[in-house]
């Protein structure tokens, strides 16, 4: 397969591709054709490491203004790791276009999560060294702009987690749940719970316990934010 059809997986079309050709050289390749004196991509990986995450916490600060520097951080965790670099190389089909040694071809090396998150970031890298910054941006925008939505859902939803982390730094005691009301038939129930914090108590409803846990204790946070 030619790198020409790599850029158009990647949306992005290369000023000079030799910053490409480096970044999908693994170096297991490297090492069985010392004799041509090339250079793998593990220089490109660092630096694609330092772009992502610049790129990422600018996208964040950006999208969510009043999320606080923890929730910040921790979605920024959730999406520059190796299973989702993986994930999005996978969709691309990556492993197709990354130069491997032989022993590495043979242990199933283009399928392997290292090797594709890594080779990705050193793609982030090239795309970087051959446009400078903002192109870097628009193309990591482009390639994580579904993962970022899904992770905000998924941070969202997670408020008892949330409110578990704020009580036991600031108050060092446990939420406690506890349903107080069921109604409606078996097969349309509503529940109610309420949480006890302390001195202080909020109630949430929904049609499951879950759901109902969920939004009391996204009222407990507010009013902690509140406080």
């Amino acid at each position: 397969m030619t790198f020409s059809e790599l850029e158009k997986k990647l949306g992005y079309e290369f000023r000079d591709r030799k910053f490409l050709d480096e970044a999908c050289r693994h170096s297991s390749f490297v090492n069985e054709h010392i004799s041509a004196n090339l250079r793998d991509n593990e220089r490109l990986e660092f630096l694609g490491d330092a772009v992502l995450n610049l790129v990422i916490g600018h996208i964040l600060m950006r999208r969510y203004p009043a999320l606080p520097e923890g929730d910040l951080s921790r979605m920024r965790a959730s999406l520059v790791n190796e299973l989702q670099l993986a994930k999005i190389a996978k969709a691309i089909h990556l492993g197709n276009y990354v130069q491997l040694g032989k022993g590495e071809i043979q242990t199933n090396g283009r399928r392997k999560k290292s090797i594709l998150a890594d080779t990705l970031e050193a793609i982030i890298a090239a795309v970087y060294l051959d446009r400078g910054f903002d192109a870097a941006f628009r193309f990591v925008e482009s390639h994580f702009s579904g993962v970022i939505t899904a992770t905000e859902a998924t941070l969202n939803d997670d408020y008892k987690s949330r409110l578990q982390e704020v009580v036991q730094v600031s108050r060092r005691v446990m939420p406690v749940y506890r349903v107080i009301e069921e109604s409606g038939p078996d097969h349309d129930k509503t529940f109610v719970v309420l949480i006890s914090v302390g001195n202080l108590q909020t109630r949430g409803a929904g049609k499951s316990k879950k759901m109902a846990e969920q939004n009391a204790a996204k009222k407990a946070l507010d009013m902690f934010s509140a406080e």
